[in-house]
């Protein structure tokens, strides 16, 4: 109907010879075929002038037949036979010479469908038997609009489900097949595999995988036309999801490559777009052994579209690596995040509160590397003993699912009784066998020894077992053929690289005392490679290494001591290590004076070591590592020069799934680039940063929120408003999750909002308002009137009409968070600095805005009702008298509307009620006609909403 208003100019004449004088393009409700009812000088029925003017020699006659076909459906559904006639009748238009004549009937056959569906008992096969062929028909027709209609209505058709699966696989696919066959014409084919395409979404599986998915096959292989190869690409990602993951890994993937490497960069950017589509159909093996490579050489593709285009997918990618067990956070229908606790926390009763928004427990007295490296725990199925994988090296194949990863400890020692008696280890307690290849440390624990303050309370240490064996074996080999000097050199090296493995757990005072011992080793081994080169024997040098760690050594626990003597074994290489040696136990803790002197001597050896400065390396075995450095190179400023000059800005929208894949326990790869982007120059990046930062908080728990995102969060604070917009916007979701005292420094600041860079960001103020609103349940009574009073009732006197509208509202709830926590007395000073600074306000908006705060706080009953006719209705009433009509417009409403309506006032005998009613008759007699009238007039809709009231104002 899109076209009347032209034919309503262009022929106005034939109109009004059909009946439509009073037809225009303000007359929708008018039928188009209302014609048809009005008798005229031919005398003939409605059914024979719908023959006539359908069959007309004028071409606008059968295109109003044509386009008001449903009405005339509907006028004749009463009989069948009249109902046959019309559709006979169809079937004859369908067949015009004229395009434009089957182009509106094409487009009246989803809704006249519709109508037979629901009329489906009365004619029950008239949409199959009539209809159907001619939408089939139309996807050959020889005239492109007439196709593209008919294409159209299909989808329309499919999308309601209004076609049976007999007639898809019968005639519509069929008919779908003979136009895409390589033999066939090019427009044909184009137009046939973009269908194809989009209705795949709407088969059955098993339609698609029988009878569309060979088709798409040899299509993506197309070598005829590139517009059909990249149609394929672009819709690959749908056609996974339709056929499901054993085909899209058996027929698809293949497919998939190929498109990847087209000479044609058109199809290996649209590859690019769809990646994350095709991934989330995959396998997690298929996604990181195949798919991971294809999409790295994608990023390194030599055209710039494609790599730009892989990066802004390459996020989106990341993402589908995210597996709810190991992250904890899952998403839920609504689309906001929610903790998973995992099978650990419920079958141990972790420490951890239910109501917590973090999974790492908030009383942990870890020191921080062990929540920056959680310890992993890898189930074995085979016995039921748990082993504690401490190695600083993450191996891919390890099975993701048997293992859980641990980022707190519980705090009480009931929770390791809880524990089977087979078990014998808990988390924090490193027990290492044979089975798992680490020699010479195959006992238990002993019971006495499951529960200890200190062994409980530390981290696991690294385990360089094999790197000492590794020495040991390398010393022996050199042992009789190399001199001293030769010796040292390689004992050299191994201990630099010992050292450097060990850099990971610097914060572990065990780990420390450890590297002091190697460290002295290795000067010993320095001086002995620059001493006299005469060849001396084995025990002599190892005799002389020993007395220079032990004079270099400060006094040390005995975990320290057995080390030592391990250590200085390995090295002298005199004892080999075999099962019958014993299991290293760590039974006692470092004192505080032993804790100051070895980080003293560590920050000398760092000043002093270049190498062991290095940060902790961005590591981690969720996602392929060099997807995770690619991601992190988004930041680099080469890629905006050579790949896309918003990349950063991707980088920045994508960073919240990103780490929700990775998981808290790997914050440390992304803490970095979350910096770099948190201080770009582009405000876009951090504006983006700035919407998802309450997000990002939820994933990483109130530990590392304070820890790290805080202090950003307090720099976006002080940004540009189109920066600050986004913090605002989640004000109250990034507040929440903090920690009451960290949470109370932010009072102070809030009023900072109320100051803006263009006064005329009103938007900014109103936002700010209704955060106001939430957030009052984050603070006590004392802090919202020492504090978010203030800011309320600046913003109730804003210049912009909407901006206080909403403020009255925010004062109303401030009301009701006094007295619903008890806080009379701070409600009833609040009430009165209303009364003073809006009731005796000198502006009349003032007044009116005490009139509407009054009816706002009656209608949400936010105080005692013996309070406000006390403390508010004198002065509510008092505006009787007042100069200004549009203050007494709004007391009518108030009264009449919300006032009088409540129990309290209609009960009889109420003192109160009798002045109210004195106040709606003075008012009713007002010489104002608007405010007599609302004072008389009870209207249907109770409130009015601001911006009726603002308009009448």
């Amino acid at each position: 109907m899109a076209g009347i208003p032209l034919y309503f100019v262009d022929l106005q004449d034939d109109l009004d010879d059909f009946g439509f004088e009073d037809y225009g393009p303000d007359c929708d409700s008018m039928r188009i075929t209302a014609f048809l009812d009005i008798p005229g000088q031919d005398n003939l029925s409605p059914l024979a002038r719908l023959e006539k003017y359908a069959f007309s020699d004028n071409i606008f006659n059968r295109q109003i037949i044509a386009r008001g076909l449903l009405d005339v459906f509907r006028d004749f559904s009463n009989n069948e036979e009249d109902f046959l006639t019309v559709m006979e009748m169809v079937v004859r238009l369908s067949e015009d010479a004229e395009p434009t004549v089957r182009t509106e009937l094409m487009e009246q056959i989803p809704p006249i469908a519709i109508f037979l569906q629901e009329s489906r008992p009365k004619f029950p096969t008239a949409f199959v038997e009539y209809l159907m062929p001619i939408v089939v028909r139309y996807l050959t027709d020889v005239n492109n609009q007439v196709r593209k209609a008919g294409q159209e209505a299909l989808l329309i058709l499919l999308e309601q489900g209004l076609i049976a699966q007999s007639d898809i696989e019968n005639k519509v696919c069929p008919i779908l097949l003979d136009l895409s066959a390589p033999d066939s014409d090019d427009e044909y084919k184009v137009e046939a595999v973009n269908i194809i395409c989009k209705m795949a979404s709407m088969l059955s599986r098993t339609t698609v995988e029988h009878m569309l998915l060979p088709r798409f096959c040899e299509l993506c292989s197309d070598g005829k036309l590139f517009q059909v190869r990249k149609i394929c690409a672009a819709n690959f990602g749908d056609i996974c999801n339709a056929v499901g993951q054993e085909a899209t890994e058996r027929l698809l993937i293949p497919k998939f490559f190929e498109l990847c490497s087209d000479s044609v960069w058109g199809m290996r950017k649209a590859c690019a777009e769809c990646f994350m589509a095709v991934s989330y159909t995959t396998s997690p093996e298929v996604r990181r052994s195949e798919l991971s490579p294809l999409f790295i050489s994608l990023i390194s593709d030599t055209c710039r579209w494609v790599r730009q285009a892989a990066f802004q997918s390459l996020g989106p990618f990341i993402s589908t690596f995210a597996n709810p067990s190991s992250a904890g956070l899952y998403i839920r229908e609504d689309g906001t995040l929610s903790i998973r606790p995992s099978a650990q926390d419920v079958n141990s009763n972790s420490c951890q509160p239910s109501n917590s928004i973090t999974l790492m427990s908030s009383n942990t007295n870890t020191t921080s590397s062990s929540s920056e490296q959680p310890m992993e725990i890898k189930l074995e199925s085979s016995t039921e003993e748990t082993s504690a994988e401490v190695s600083t090296k993450h191996s891919e194949n390890l099975n993701k699912d048997a293992r859980e990863e641990s980022s707190g400890f519980c705090t009480n020692s009931e929770d390791v009784s809880r524990l089977p008696q087979g078990d014998g280890v808990t988390a924090g307690v490193t027990e290492v066998t044979k089975d798992n290849s680490f020699p010479g440390m195959n006992s238990r624990l002993q019971s006495e020894d499951v529960f200890n303050t200190f062994l409980y309370w530390r981290p696991p240490l690294p385990d360089i077992s094999q790197d000492l064996e590794l020495l040991q074996f390398k010393t022996e080999k050199h042992k009789d053929s190399c001199s001293v000097p030769c010796n040292n050199c390689v004992a050299s090296s191994e201990i630099k690289r010992v050292l450097e493995s060990l850099q990971e757990h610097m914060d572990d005072p065990d780990v420390q005392a450890q590297v002091q011992v190697l460290s002295a080793a290795l000067r010993a081994a320095q001086f002995d490679s620059v001493g006299d080169c005469e060849t001396k024997k084995p025990e002599e040098g190892r005799g002389k290494l020993k007395k220079i760690i032990l004079d270099e050594m400060p006094v040390s626990c005995a975990t320290c001591s057995q080390m030592e003597e391990d250590t200085l074994s390995s090295l002298a290489c005199q004892d080999n290590i075999s099962d019958q040696s014993t299991t290293t136990k760590l039974k006692s803790t470092a004192s505080e004076e032993q804790h100051r002197e070895t980080s003293v001597f560590l920050k000398k050896e760092q000043e002093n070591d270049p190498p062991f400065e290095d940060n902790k390396p961005k590591l981690q075995d969720i996602i392929p590592q060099p997807l995770l450095d690619q991601y992190l190179s988004m930041t680099d400023p080469a890629r905006a020069q050579t790949v896309d000059t918003e990349i950063a800005k991707h980088c920045a929208y994508s960073l919240p799934g990103v780490a929700l894949t990775l998981g808290r326990q790997n914050w440390h790869c992304l803490k970095d680039t979350y910096e770099t982007l948190a201080s770009d120059v582009q405000w876009k990046v951090r504006r983006t940063l700035a919407f998802s930062i309450h997000e990002l908080a939820v994933i990483l728990g109130d530990q590392l929120t304070a820890a790290d995102l805080v202090p950003i969060f307090n720099g976006f604070l002080k940004d540009l408003d189109e920066v600050r917009i986004g913090v605002l916007k989640h004000l109250y979701d990034f507040l929440k999750l903090l920690h009451a005292d960290k949470r109370r420094e932010y009072l102070y600041q809030l009023q900072e909002f109320v100051v803006t860079d263009n006064s005329r960001n009103w938007r900014f103020r109103y936002e700010l308002a209704e955060q106001l609103i939430l957030i009052l349940e984050l603070y006590n009574p004392n802090d919202v009137y020492d504090y978010l009073r203030h800011i309320a009732l600046t913003l109730c006197s804003d210049k912009v009409s909407e901006v206080r509208w909403i403020s009255f509202k925010l004062v109303v709830a401030i009301l009701q968070k006094f007295y619903g926590n008890n806080a009379s007395a701070l409600g009833l000073n609040f009430i009165n600095e209303l009364v003073v600074r809006f009731r005796h306000c000198s502006k009349w908006v003032g007044r009116q805005a005490f009139a509407f705060i009054c009816q706002a706080v009656v209608e949400e009953e936010c105080m005692p009702v013996d309070q406000f006719v006390e403390h508010l209705l004198p002065s509510l009433l008092s505006l009787a008298s007042d100069p200004v009509p549009n203050v007494r417009v709004l007391l009518a409403k108030a009264l009449r509307q919300t006032l009088l309506e409540k129990a309290y006032f209609k009960s009889v005998g109420n003192p109160h009620l009798e002045a109210a009613e004195q106040t709606i008759l003075a008012l009713q007699s007002d010489r104002d006609q608007d405010v007599s009238f609302f004072a008389t007039i009870k209207l249907k809709q109770g409130n009015m909403d601001s911006t009726t009231i603002e308009q009448q104002n």
